[in-house]
């Protein structure tokens, strides 16, 4: 991709500051696909930003602004340097961190990445809301995170499982949802229930797959270190030093909720995952997700974290998409 340049209007207004950038591989993910990167830089720093050859120009005369410019590039030097993509949502968020002088932020940011052992790959949060997230399934022993799809909710939440079983810190890895139709009835799917439940689970499979290899995942499956579960199958249990995810939680009932609560023993470690604008419940039936909100908030051990429509990492259409929703549901 071509070089952005200034228009020719604009290029006698302020004086330039040039910044010579020898890595290219670093420069190449400064700018970003369709230079999108610059553009955050851009809007962050409320002046033009633009690529010369292996050069970035600020054009501007604040010392305050260029100052900030230097500061948020060597902080995005060292993010880079861990393995992190530079993308807009993770210059917003250190040019924020920067703008408070808020070091501890700085520093939360960097030690926030999910590295899962063996040498498989590191998982970086981006944005605040999932530093705060990946943060309180550290600390806390419950750990729910609510909000809109593709705020990486499930995916943060199973890598962070794979990093403790990996790890050895907990012994096994369970993943269940409870299996509720939406719009589309069970008995026609083909198969027996292992059959018919499987497309329920697929996308904690995709999760998976997407962080450790097949051949990994197979074997952790066989050997029972990783379980896959429909919600039902958790009555009567114990679960004892596991990390334990329940997605797709909005679908819950008040009854199951405090069920899969109650399981959790000695050394258990759970995280609840949900959105509570895609509720598949019945109308006169209150999401177990909700209820459990209102009631254990007060709890020391129990941390929610609330992602919002700008949290959404999937992609920019997500986002639009459920903006798109909300206005409309709101006129």
């Amino acid at each position: 991709m071509p070089p952005r340049k200034l228009k020719t209007e604009e290029s006698s207004l302020t004086p330039t500051v040039k910044i010579v950038i020898d890595e290219d591989d670093f420069l190449g993910q400064i700018c970003g696909v369709g230079h999108a990167n610059l553009d955050a830089l851009e809007a962050v720093l409320g002046v033009p930003v633009y690529s010369l050859g292996n050069e970035l120009h600020l054009r501007s005369e604040d010392p305050a602004v260029l100052e900030r410019f230097g500061l948020l590039l060597r902080t995005l030097g060292q993010h880079h340097k861990l393995g992190q993509v530079i993308n807009p949502d993770l210059i917003t968020s250190l040019d924020d961190a920067l703008i408070n002088g808020d070091e501890a932020k700085l520093q939360q940011f960097q030690d926030s990445a999910i590295v899962i052992p063996q040498g498989f790959t590191k998982v970086f949060p981006r944005g605040w809301h999932q530093v705060d997230y990946v943060a309180a399934m550290r600390r806390c022993d419950v750990t729910f995170g609510i909000g809109p799809a593709g705020t990486g909710k499930t995916y943060l939440a199973i890598a962070q499982a794979l990093s403790e079983v990996l790890s050895k810190k907990r012994r096994k890895i369970i993943l269940t949802r409870p299996v509720v139709e939406a719009g589309e009835n069970l008995g026609f799917l083909p198969g027996d229930l292992s059959q018919k439940i499987s497309p329920y689970l697929r996308p904690l499979y995709d999760a998976m797959e997407d962080l450790i290899p097949a051949e990994i995942l197979n074997r952790l499956e066989e050997n029972r270190v990783i379980e896959i579960a429909p919600l039902a199958y958790m009555r009567g249990r114990s679960l004892k030093n596991c990390f334990v995810v329940l997605d797709e939680a909005q679908n819950t009932t008040k009854t199951q909720m405090k069920m899969f609560l109650t399981r959790l023993g000695e050394g258990a470690k759970a995280v609840v995952t949900g959105d509570l604008t895609q509720v598949d419940l019945p109308r006169t039936q209150e999401s177990g997700l909700l209820h459990a909100r209102k009631i254990l908030e007060g709890i020391p051990e129990v941390h929610f974290s609330m992602f919002e429509k700008k949290d959404v990492v999937r992609s920019s259409l997500v986002r639009k998409i459920i903006e798109a929703y909300e206005n409309h549901e709101g006129s």
